[in-house]
């Protein structure tokens, strides 16, 4: 039987992510997100619009590499995002008493439109690492050497919309 772990949170963050360098390769970006979830306990057909509760679980997220730069740059208290990531277990004693902390590894981060810019921008690691490649070889070859229609479909590229 293969085995799953996969998670899609959507929330907003409730503090400032923190930004670190653990090596010379090796950036890491925590952050913490409110994630609400909707119920009630009536039947469906007894339920009035007053019915419904709110319950918010609070989840740490960490991301790596280029989505963790990317988190870093883009987000702030309050933002919303969806992350799409795996659970992540850490064990530790503390005081000879054993403990446990459950975190998801975000490999995919779509920050939602900021109050003030109204716009979207996803944030997937591969794909990162692939314009970032693509980057590098354009800046190897002039402009004036590029097809034209090369030149006219870079000067449209926006930000990504979400699926």
């Amino acid at each position: 039987m293969n085995d799953l772990n996969y998670v899609l949170l959507s929330g907003n963050l409730t503090r400032d992510p923190k930004f670190s360098y653990m090596g010379p390769d090796a950036v890491l970006c925590t952050f913490s997100i409110a994630v609400n979830r909707s119920y009630s306990d009536k039947k469906p057909s007894e339920r009035t619009s007053e019915d419904w509760k709110t319950k918010t679980s609070f989840v740490s997220i960490e991301s790596w590499g280029n989505v963790a730069e990317s988190c870093g740059r883009h987000l702030s208290k309050g933002r919303g995002v969806r992350v799409v990531g795996r659970l992540k277990q850490t064990t530790w004693k503390e005081d000879g008493l054993p403990r446990e902390k459950m975190t998801v590894v975000a490999e995919h981060v779509e920050f939602q439109p900021d109050r003030k810019k109204e716009t979207v921008t996803v944030v997937d690691a591969d794909e990162k690492a692939k314009m970032s490649s693509e980057n590098q070889e354009e800046q190897a070859v002039p402009a004036e050497e590029k097809p034209a229609e090369e030149v006219v479909e870079e000067s449209q590229e926006t930000e990504k919309t979400p699926f």
